[in-house]
């Protein structure tokens, strides 16, 4: 079995998506490991995306992450990565198409409710990161 981090963003909490993300998580028969809210403090939200810091749009990332709770989630199942990422859709919401998350809740490409692991080395640095 693979693992994975999903962090639901603040619009995801902000607008009540939460139950039904994970109910999207659920059906596709993840299981939820560990799972729990908190607030991203600007530096860990800065280490997190350091791999985007020379973007124009950095700062206000770090300052939408660190602008509400969000919700962890270590999820685990076959190829839990390729199939979170998957269902989240395009990062792009103009590119996200209709079922996926992002096409169905995402309301622009900084504020797209969720992130996931891209890739087995980025699962465990992350997972490290928010969960050990």
């Amino acid at each position: 079995m693979e693992q994975t981090l999903v962090i639901i963003k603040p619009d995801g909490v902000r607008r009540r998506l939460v139950g039904r993300i994970i109910q999207r998580f659920e059906d596709k028969n993840l299981t939820i490991k560990e799972m729990y809210q908190g607030v991203l403090t600007e530096a860990i939200a800065q280490e997190h995306y350091a791999h985007l810091k020379d973007k124009p749009f950095f700062p206000n990332l770090v300052n939408y992450m660190t602008s509400g709770p969000v919700v962890f989630l270590l999820l685990e199942g076959k190829e839990a990565i390729t199939l979170v990422r998957q269902m989240l859709g395009a990062t792009n919401v103009l590119q996200a198409i209709p079922g996926t998350i992002r096409g169905d809740f995402a309301d622009s490409t900084t504020e797209n409710i969720v992130h996931a692991s891209d890739c087995q080395e980025n699962a465990t640095i992350e997972i490290q990161r928010f969960f050990r």
